[in-house]
């Protein structure tokens, strides 16, 4: 039975569907409607337990939250997908489940292979926690929408507690209802910082603060971009008429270059930046608050793509993206993706992306449906509107790109690492005096990179003080995965072939689960 989004109970081990959707935030949600409402069977794997992503968040539900969507822009076009999956699932057309955080993928086209691990539910028949439940989906096609993360550049004093990210004090605004402090600043860099300062300030937060530390000079030579995308003007309008009504003050060219503290963030220290982020000597100022969220900018999360040979490019933030064929198809055939993982974009772009990916999968799998006739070509409107924000979204990164002087700011104690505690002295150590020359050799020189997060965290900053741009991700598992679940692959690892597509919800090939379990340990 197709699991719904109101449906707790946990999915089956093992299904099959013409395609295979990772990630239900906007692009992965409008794709996977797309596609059911064009006539494939889908499969929608989300890591969380309720479909919108880090952008439509949900608060939970023990707080009893009236108007959710307060917290929200373009609530009403998550909310009209929501509804189409619920139908959609509710018709056999799409398995919808949540709570499957996708580790690998396998295979080539036509015969994939997902293996997940599954969380949620009560305890299984013979006793095992449905908590690590091996999953395992086969698909002709999919579409990966795994979004992004928030990129952080270190600076003394970033570990205290109170200091958290922009995107994160968003999180808890969202979710938990609740505020990182009673005063807080917020710095980084890009455009989510004026959304995170208006939103806690209408929440009762004291924001003394907007600390940016590019200049919106940068804008100047996008105008094409922006004249074609008036919404996103008007949207920065109210951004900024927010941060006038509660008097939040905006400094450009600016940034937190240290946190104050004992057992918590006291203070931050504010200095003028140069053109390529320097701090400029004399210039720093202190600012009093309970709370510092910070964040500067995002990141593509690409682990399951490079895994597979995807190609990748630098974007103008200087981060790594996926390249996309014009129907958003990977240099992997049978793979598509949309939203971030082709760049930093933005939900409405997302959106856009993952309803012409749907398009350009039902065409290539045309055969699969059920009347077996054309696929309409997707509308000339959508590829007009995705065509503008992208434009909009290269001109917001360009904007935003962090100048190398940035680590001007990192004293020689400075964690970068925070996992593994490695200061930035250590590092500069390996490079100037042990010859490194690429963050992977730091990494065994320093242990930089090598705790819990794997570099996801301090990667940005240990490529910056190697003089290199950041690397794309490159690891064989996405995300923790018990012992006993490798064990019970198949020596191939393939879990089985996946064989011709069969309708959404039956079970087909070799579970991931099957066979005796292994150890009971973690890896990651």
């Amino acid at each position: 039975m197709p699991t719904s989004p109101s449906d707790p109970r946990p999915g089956p081990r093992a299904v099959s569907a013409d395609l295979a959707v990772v990630g239900a935030g906007p692009a992965g949600l409008a794709g996977a409607v797309t596609a059911a409402r064009l006539g494939l069977s889908v499969v929608l794997l989300d890591a969380a337990d309720r479909p919108g992503g880090q952008y439509y968040r949900h608060p939970a539900a023990g707080l009893g939250a009236a108007r959710p969507e307060a917290l929200h822009h373009g609530w009403r076009a998550f909310a009209e997908r929501e509804a189409a999956l619920r139908a959609h699932g509710s018709a056999g057309r799409i398995t919808y489940l949540p709570g499957h955080h996708v580790w690998s993928v396998t295979g080539e086209a036509p015969h994939w292979t997902l293996h997940a691990v599954a969380s949620g539910g009560d305890e299984g028949s013979a006793g095992e926690p449905f908590g690590e439940r091996p999953a395992t989906v086969h698909a002709r096609a999919v579409l990966l929408a795994t979004g992004a993360y928030e990129r952080q550049l270190p600076f003394p004093g970033w570990t205290l507690p109170g200091v958290v990210g922009a995107g994160g004090a968003q999180a808890m605004l969202k979710a938990g209802l609740v505020l990182p402090g009673r005063r807080v600043v917020v710095a980084g860099s890009g455009p989510l910082l004026l959304a995170v300062a208006g939103s806690l300030a209408a929440a009762g937060a004291r924001v003394p603060a907007v600390v940016e530390a590019a200049a919106y000079t940068g804008y100047a030579g996008e105008l094409p971009a922006l004249l074609r995308n008036p919404g996103k003007l008007a949207e920065g309008a109210l951004h900024g008429g927010a941060l006038l009504r509660h008097q939040v003050r905006l400094l450009s060219r600016h940034a937190v270059t240290a946190a104050h503290g004992t057992d918590r963030v006291e203070a931050v220290t504010v200095s003028r930046l140069d053109r390529d982020w320097r701090p400029v000597p004399g210039t720093g100022r202190t600012i009093p608050c309970d709370a510092l969220a910070v964040g500067h900018g995002l990141v593509p999360q690409l682990e399951l793509a490079t895994a597979l040979g995807c190609t990748t490019r630098r974007t103008a933030d200087g981060t790594r993206a996926l390249v996309l064929d014009a129907d958003q198809r990977t240099s992997v055939p049978g793979l598509w993706a949309a939203g971030e993982t082709g760049g930093i974009g933005g939900a409405q772009l997302a959106l856009a992306e993952g309803e012409l990916a749907a398009h350009a999968v039902a065409r290539a799998l045309r055969g699969a449906l059920p009347a077996g006739g054309p696929v309409p070509a997707a509308p000339a409107a959508l590829v007009r509107r995705r065509a503008r924000l992208r434009a909009f979204a290269d001109a917001m990164a360009a904007a935003h790109e962090p100048g190398a002087g940035w680590t001007g700011w990192l004293t020689d104690d400075t964690d970068v690492c925070r996992c593994e505690e490695v200061p930035a002295g250590r590092i500069r150590e390996a490079v100037a005096d042990l010859g490194a020359t690429d963050a992977r050799t730091v990494k065994l020189l320093t242990r930089a990179g090598m705790g819990w997060c794997q570099g996801r965290m301090c990667g940005p900053a240990v490529a910056a003080l190697t003089g290199q741009d950041a690397a794309a991700d490159r690891r064989p598992l996405s995300c923790p995965v018990p012992l006993r679940h490798l064990a019970a692959l198949p020596p191939d690892g393939s879990a089985g072939s996946a064989g011709p597509a069969a309708p959404a919800g039956t079970a087909g090939g070799t579970g991931a689960g099957a066979g005796p379990s292994g150890p009971s340990g973690t890896t990651h």
